[in-house]
């Protein structure tokens, strides 16, 4: 990514979460569209990489490599060292007092973000975080990117994310997997944050069998983690290819993009899968559509909304489950011929 002769330079720490990730892009294409010639830079978790190198706004991508939870004191000041006399301006999406070090220590004028952790020291442009006006994650992330006036007044227009594709890369992946021909439905049955937002193995294998009747191919998506999903939801059926921990993130762009649908929970991949332009069935529990939804125009939700809904939680407090046991696979495949 070379590095741009005029116009501002705008260091961008971003959040740690491939959902959010994907979001932030909203943020990137804002400020592209107003400072055409900004060069932006993020400050990213080093797994992110292939999707920031997916974003035709992103210019630098600045590996961190410290892990969920983990200080990371000696890292950050080395990456500040490589950063510092380099950007004229930061904007600090996460609202961690950690996460406000490294522009900081790089001595970059001006330092943006939403106050938290008792930043005061690290931030010098601290922003009220509003939530009633701020709803979405997503509009959190552009409105770092405006005028504190005009954040405030909560009525800015957020772009959707959008993914490039890589049409070698995906003929690639088609030899490779074994892939076939035939239409495609993508299904993604992880969900980092807990088993309150994973809709039911069985389910998803309902669903395949059903769908591969009709004459669908099924790829099952997600990391290593979700390799053991892949294979109940594949079992004794012919036309699933559990891709569990097979491919990078940057492979999994490309095999959204060529699917028709993705049936998805509420997870990092929902947003990948919008963002690569698929149609999405967007599936969620104990977390809100209304707070991270989808940035797309071609999504069908399912949610419940039932009256313990949404709780937020990792497993359900209840111990039922309902808000995803009552969403029947029936539901689903309806939509999908719809």
């Amino acid at each position: 990514m070379a590095e741009a002769a005029l116009g501002e330079r705008i260091l961008v720490v971003g959040p740690s979460w491939v959902g959010d990730m994907v979001m932030a892009q909203s943020l990137f294409k804002t400020l592209k569209a107003r400072l055409p010639d900004a060069y932006i830079g993020v400050v990213a978790p080093a797994w992110s990489r292939p999707i920031l190198e997916r974003m035709e706004e992103v210019d630098e991508v600045a590996p961190l490599e410290v892990g969920h939870g983990e200080f990371g004191w000696t890292t950050r000041r080395r990456l500040a060292a490589e950063l510092r006399g380099r950007f004229d301006r930061a904007l600090v999406l996460p609202r961690s007092w950690k996460s406000a070090l490294v522009p900081f220590l790089a001595r970059i004028p001006h330092r943006t973000g939403f106050t938290g952790e008792q930043r005061y020291g690290l931030l010098n442009d601290r922003r009220r975080l509003d939530k009633s006006i701020l709803d979405q994650t997503v509009k959190r992330f552009v409105a770092l990117g405006l005028s504190a006036g005009e954040a405030e007044q909560g009525d800015f227009v957020v772009p959707r994310p959008e993914l490039r594709r890589d049409t070698a890369n995906l003929q690639r992946l088609h030899e490779t997997l074994g892939l076939s021909t035939r239409p495609a439905i993508a299904m993604m049955p992880g969900a980092e944050y807990g088993p309150a937002k994973q809709w039911p193995l069985s389910y998803f294998h309902e669903l395949a069998r059903a769908l591969v009747a009709e004459g669908y191919e099924v790829r099952v998506l997600g990391g290593p983690k979700d390799a053991a999903a892949g294979d109940a939801i594949a079992k004794d059926l012919t036309g699933v290819h559990n891709l569990c921990g097979r491919t990078r993130l940057g492979d999994a762009v490309d095999l959204l993009a060529d699917c028709r649908q993705a049936v998805t929970n509420d997870s990092g991949l929902m947003h990948v899968a919008a963002a690569a332009g698929t149609r999405v069935q967007a599936i969620y529990g104990s977390s809100s559509p209304d707070y991270t939804p989808p940035l797309t125009g071609d999504a069908n939700i399912h949610y419940l909304a039932l009256e313990c809904s949404p709780c937020f939680e990792r497993t359900c407090p209840l111990g039922h489950t309902n808000c995803l046991n009552h969403l029947p696979p029936e539901r689903l495949l309806s939509a999908i011929r719809g």
